[in-house]
């Protein structure tokens, strides 16, 4: 079964929304810290074209950058 995978990094109150909004909303997911693993920093940056967190990966492999509470 595929998960999300919610590239993100500490300190950022983006991703931390993000993963609070999939937690309440019971969306199984994955976290990979971008700061602490170069390798998943650049798969993020091979998926998403750029450095910005959080970068989200759907189940159906659809890319979204940011996360804007929607």
């Amino acid at each position: 079964m595929a998960t999300t995978i919610i590239y993100t990094k500490p300190g950022c109150p983006y991703c931390a929304a993000a993963l609070a909004d999939f937690q309440s909303r019971g969306v199984p997911f994955r976290q990979i810290d971008v700061q602490h693993d170069l390798a998943a920093r650049e798969r993020m940056r091979a998926l998403s074209g750029g450095l910005r967190v959080p970068t989200i990966v759907g189940e159906d492999g659809r890319v979204s950058v940011g996360f804007d509470g929607a």
